[in-house]
């Protein structure tokens, strides 16, 4: 029996009760006060509970984002167990290494970062490389339990070319047979407000060629109170909690968000942070229910 038929039954059993209670001339008033007013809780209480089923009909997806600082304090083993354990549907990843030899990291040296990542969690993966670095690259990724449609990388503004250049991985992912969203995942530059803020306005125009609706992740290397955050992302909608994200040991501010356009293409049931010290940020966490 379904929920509706289930729920028919009880309102049909409840008039029946109703009617032999007022049939009873010898029944005690209080006594029929005292079932009526049970009768009448339980019903408002279903009709309740069947509201609140109706407003949660959406796809409810859990999002990551993470910072790994290219294996400095983990193998990709470790992280990839750390992020299954959290079970998301998609990540946003930062700070990824691609066959690399580092001085400081020689026991992630000619690692592949992103493609590890995938084999041990099982997930569909896409990396952008930001930059060339120590033999290999350094960039930008995305981890997904859903197929790709599309991919690409949209180069952000650099006032100045000697600097990191920083980018947009956009990916298209299909979430069921009928449903596509875009996931961004981005990594914004650490030296100056003004040319974050310049990148978050080359973003808020990039999301016009993007198939709503749109999830953004990463690092933004700006804290919540910002001018280039509350100015730059006040047209997309906040999954963020108020937890510190970096540095891990002593969390002193929050540099890691989740955003999606339109504001009102999905609602946030919940956002946090774990005291993970895989990295030197804190992994951050939301689940929300597409609209």
């Amino acid at each position: 029996m379904n929920n509706q038929a289930g729920h028919l039954r009880l309102h049909i059993n409840f008039i029946y009760i109703f009617s032999k209670l007022h049939t009873m001339k010898t029944f005690s008033n209080v006594i029929k006060r005292t079932i009526l007013f049970y009768i009448a809780l339980f019903t408002t209480a279903t009709v309740s509970a069947q509201n609140v089923e109706k407003k949660n009909t959406g796809d409810t997806l859990r999002v990551m984002s993470y910072n790994l600082r290219f294996g400095e304090l983990a193998s990709m083993k470790q992280l990839a167990e750390y992020i299954k354990s959290e079970n998301p549907d998609i990540v946003a990843l930062q700070e990824l290494d691609w066959k690399t030899s580092r001085e400081r990291t020689p026991y992630q040296s000619g690692v592949e970062m992103i493609n590890e990542l995938a084999y041990h969690t099982g997930m569909f993966s896409l990396y952008g490389k930001t930059i060339d670095h120590a033999g290999g690259y350094y960039g930008i990724g995305i981890l997904s339990k859903f197929p790709v449609v599309s991919s690409r990388i949209i180069k952000l503004p650099n006032p100045q070319p000697a600097t990191e250049q920083r980018i947009l991985l956009v990916a298209e992912l299909e979430i069921s047979n009928d449903k596509i969203i875009t996931f961004v995942s981005t990594h914004l530059d650490y030296t100056s407000p003004e040319r974050r803020e310049i990148q978050i306005d080359a973003i808020n125009s990039a999301k016009n060629t993007m198939t709503p609706p749109i999830i953004l992740c990463g690092d933004l290397n700006a804290t919540q109170t910002s001018n280039e955050i509350c100015n730059g992302f006040a047209e997309w909608g906040d999954a963020n909690s108020k937890e510190f994200t970096c540095p891990t040991d002593k969390p002193s501010s929050r540099i890691d968000f989740t955003f999606f356009y339109p504001k009102n293409s999905f609602s946030l049931v919940r956002s946090w942070s774990n005291d993970c010290k895989l990295s030197d940020h804190r992994p951050i966490i939301c689940d929300i229910i597409i609209n």
